[in-house]
């Protein structure tokens, strides 16, 4: 096959592909190829530019037999490790003779894969913890305390404690599979952040007496119209607001302010910011990164007392991105934390 025809043939593939002739010299490389390995190009042989002993032996194996084979590349992008699957096909004819490599890139399967894993194994931790004590609470009932009271009705007021977290992170968990299920879906209501946020101040009027704290919110001075699904923007600020009160400690002040940006520099158009702050502990900036990850907690302890699932923030951020919007957290020790909201301005 002719180096002409060989890069007419590769270029139409959409996928990196190589073309090696029988000599196991390169003949042709398509522009995705190249990306790999800018030496693809060249007319060098095969195993001084992709140096990995798979991808040699399955070459070899191909030339030899003429079936195909199958390996697996291994590419550094920067700071990311991309793994590609390769097939390679034996191509004879007239004017052709030699093997086609076509790399697949397979990394976004395996990192579904990985994180399907880690969720089936949180999941499977978080209830197994309730569970576990429910049914030791269950046996002690119906033995060493089968005649004492007061021993049981403590019991059971635990183990209503531990069925209702259950209950809170099943709802947590079907919440997720809903907002993931319309992450495509762009929302259509148009929505009055201004009626939204006072209505969620409203229901969270009775928490913020509990726990001694205080809302601080004045009447926008921008108009706060944006286009999202009511339900689940409500959702959003009912979980930061009701965070900042719990996790801010006794007496907080949560501040509720809005304002407009004619341009954000992430989302590129004009954006409204929600910022939600308060004065409690604030978060080392160790976890901030990891905050909206599934089943992350700073104090696992604390935020179970609390009722908390470890993922309010994870249904945020897949709530946030649904509406093409953004969460920005800001957090020093001792001086509290702010959690923004950004928008995309209607």
């Amino acid at each position: 096959m002719s180096a002409t025809l060989a890069k007419s043939f590769v270029h139409g593939i959409p996928m990196p592909s190589v073309f090696v002739g029988s000599n196991k010299r390169i003949i042709a490389a398509n522009e995705g190829a190249l990306t790999l390995n800018p030496k693809a190009d060249e007319t060098s042989p095969f195993v001084l530019v992709f140096r990995q002993p798979g991808l040699t032996e399955a070459l070899d194996s191909c030339l030899a037999n003429g079936t195909e084979q199958r390996a697996i590349y291994h590419h550094h992008d920067g700071p990311l490790n991309v793994r590609y699957n390769v097939t390679f096909s034996r191509v004879t004819g007239e004017e052709v003779d030699g093997v086609l490599l076509c790399f697949t890139d397979v990394t976004h399967l395996q990192q579904a894969d990985k994180m399907r894993r880690d969720f089936v194994a949180n999941v499977s931790h978080e209830l197994r913890t309730p569970l576990t004590a429910i049914l030791g609470f269950i046996e002690t009932i119906q033995g060493p305390a089968r005649g004492d009271p007061e021993a049981q009705q403590r019991f059971l007021t635990t183990m209503s404690a531990e069925a209702s977290r259950m209950n809170r992170l099943v709802g947590d968990l079907l919440s997720l599979s809903r907002v993931e299920e319309e992450a495509r879906m762009r929302p259509t209501s148009a929505i009055d952040l201004d009626q939204l946020l006072r209505s969620v101040l409203r229901n969270l009027e009775t928490v913020a007496e509990e726990n001694g704290g205080q809302f601080l919110y004045d009447t926008p001075d921008v108009p706060t119209s944006v286009t999202g699904d009511p339900d689940q923007l409500l959702q959003v600020f009912t979980n930061l607001i009701e965070n900042a009160l719990k996790y801010g400690g006794q007496g907080t002040q949560v501040s509720i302010k809005v304002s407009f940006v004619a341009r954000d520099h992430v989302l590129r158009k004009p954006a409204l910011l929600i910022a939600i702050s308060d004065n409690g502990p604030g978060i080392d900036a160790v976890h901030l990164p990891r905050l909206t990850e599934r089943f992350y907690r700073i104090d696992s302890h604390r935020s179970r007392e609390m009722g908390g699932t470890g993922l309010g923030l994870a249904i945020v951020k897949h709530i946030l991105n649904r509406h093409r919007g953004r969460l920005q957290v800001e957090s020093t020790l001792g001086q509290g934390s702010t959690f923004t909201v950004i928008l995309p301005k209607k």
